[in-house]
């Protein structure tokens, strides 16, 4: 079976300027969403302050997860820093690298096996997770790629805004799965892809994460919407 590459296709033909169009985003519970394909190739101005505050706190020897065409490495890059930029798509790569950028892999994030100073994780990064039951295997996993005093940089929004409210403040959810555990499709054109699990986690249930974890936590910033930079540590 041929996987379809959405983000792939899709940035080469905005790339190339062959009549890319949006990509869309279909989710089980909520209604259907898309991503502008311009905006992946989005210069520094154009980043919300989250990622503009991220990137001023990237140092040392930097791994850029889910970089996608490599807007955010590309900037790093520019200010002379040791920055590697890996996805799973292999479009988005090639796009990566015809941009410029030096160290750009097709590769998932848990097949990472060297060390860094400062793993970004934008753009909700923590969304390859999946599911909240699989925060251990991730927190585990940045046990063996971080150096010494390395630091994770994630944004992510907390999704309780998207529910029905009691008058005491408490959301209509289902109480068999936690509420920013979403299972989505993503279509460009023709091509649609498999169902996949990604995760939106608020920032008490990454704290709560991170102390399980022996990681140590910092809220950097919060957004306009729901959203938040934080920055974890191993204790």
């Amino acid at each position: 079976m041929i996987v379809p590459d959405i983000f792939g296709q899709a940035v080469i033909d905005h790339f190339n300027k062959q009549d890319a169009e949006n990509i869309q985003v279909i989710a089980d519970d909520f209604d259907d969403d898309e991503i502008p394909t311009h905006y992946l190739f989005r210069t520094y101005k154009e980043m919300p302050q989250l990622e503009q505050k991220a990137l001023q706190l990237a140092n040392g020897k930097i791994l850029d997860v889910g970089c996608c065409v490599g807007s955010h490495a590309l900037i790093l890059q520019e200010k002379g820093m040791d920055v590697k930029a890996i996805d799973v798509s292999q479009g988005a790569i090639k796009v990566a690298r015809l941009r410029g950028i030096k160290n750009a892999m097709v590769q998932d994030f848990f097949d990472e096996k060297e060390k860094f100073d400062t793993i970004l994780m934008l753009m909700n990064g923590i969304g390859i997770v999946g599911k909240l039951k699989n925060l251990t295997h991730f927190f585990e996993h940045l046990k063996n790629i971080l150096n010494t005093n390395g630091k994770v940089l994630l944004d992510s929004s907390d999704l309780h805004y998207l529910f029905d409210k009691e008058e005491d403040g408490s959301i209509w959810v289902d109480s068999s799965q936690y509420y920013g555990e979403l299972r989505y499709q993503i279509q460009y054109k023709n091509e649609i892809s498999a169902p996949f699990d990604w995760l939106y986690l608020d920032f008490n249930s990454l704290q709560l994460a991170a102390e399980s974890n022996g990681f140590s936590y910092r809220l950097i910033q919060e957004g306009e919407h729901y959203d938040y930079l934080a920055e974890l540590r191993l204790n």
